[in-house]
């Protein structure tokens, strides 16, 4: 937020208030439906609930879902309050099948959720598309607890509109894995590869992911959202389940992540946020990746794992 003092090291994004009065154009709104065209490469700075009868049907090739969880949060001084299970799902309802009506019929949706809402997501989801998988994520930063489990996993529902045609890129996605036994066939390396860095291997992706950072101080993607998902998260499902060239969709943008990784990436993006103070971090970022199209682990055309200084 703008104002904060940090300490000198500390990269997290901030807004002055001449920055702000810059960034402010880069917002959009709408008041009457629109065209494809009229929403590609846009941050809208509203309500969903106020805009998303206006965006265009069937417009996205993927669409990315990191709603408010159930929990109590504030988020830029808008506050999500806990509710009971029926009445998350009924929350679930009142938009989910209008931002999934966004997708063309080859259209991927990946909604984020943690294990108190994720059967209520699943639910919601599978009324309206059809779920093909749970990705489970390692969160390595968390609260811990005297008298619980840390909570440090997170889910990701994936989802398809039609089960014989969507788009998936699994060679997109491979995984950089360092080999501990290397096996040797007539003295050559078997499936791995030798370097001067180390022995590594080549994997497939499986749905628990356990190679990701959550964005901290000294990351130059922090914002101070309360839930940033890191850009190599974004990467993974962008390269995966969108086309170069294909148009990201995120109804609850936060800080930008979706829209900059996308941008990264050679797709094309639009976001749906309310708060004008995350969406001006988002257009800040934005022109941020047109100088550095750099994500964090993701290298060489592959992603790395944690702490492997790529």
């Amino acid at each position: 937020m703008a104002g904060k003092k940090r300490a000198g090291r500390n990269r997290t994004l901030s807004i002055s208030q001449k920055e702000r009065e810059g960034l402010l154009p880069f917002l959009s709104t709408f008041s009457k439906p629109c065209t494809i065209e009229e929403i590609i490469d846009t941050t809208i700075n509203q309500d969903l609930f106020q805009v998303i009868d206006f965006l265009p049907k069937q417009s996205a090739d993927l669409i990315v879902i990191d709603p408010p969880y159930n929990l109590a949060k504030n988020f830029a001084g808008l506050k999500f309050k806990e509710m009971d299970e029926a009445e998350y799902k009924d929350y679930l309802r009142k938009w989910l099948p209008k931002v999934i009506a966004l997708g063309k019929p080859t259209c991927s949706i990946y909604v984020c959720c943690d294990w108190k809402s994720s059967s209520a997501v699943y639910e919601v989801l599978s009324e309206n598309a059809n779920v093909l998988n749970r990705i489970t994520w390692q969160r390595e930063k968390g609260r811990g607890a005297k008298r619980n489990w840390k909570n440090s996993m997170e889910d990701i529902w994936f989802a398809v509109l039609d089960k014989k045609s969507y788009y998936f890129d699994i060679e997109s996605v491979m995984q950089k894995r360092r080999v501990i036994a290397p096996y040797r066939d007539n003295g050559r390396p078997k499936d791995w590869e030798e370097t001067q860095e180390g022995n590594f291997r080549l994997t497939h992706p499986s749905n628990f992911w356990d190679d990701l950072t959550v964005p901290f101080w000294s990351m130059p993607e922090n914002t101070d959202h309360p839930t940033q998902k890191p850009e190599k998260l974004l990467a993974k499902l962008i390269l995966a389940s969108c086309p170069k060239g294909g148009l990201v969709f995120d109804p609850f943008l936060g800080s930008g992540t979706t829209s900059v990784t996308a941008k990264k990436l050679g797709r094309h993006f639009c976001g749906v946020e309310i708060s004008e103070e995350y969406a001006l971090l988002a257009a800040k970022r934005l022109l941020q990746a047109e100088q550095d199209n750099g994500i964090q682990g993701f290298n060489d055309g592959v992603f790395w794992e944690r702490n492997s200084g790529r």
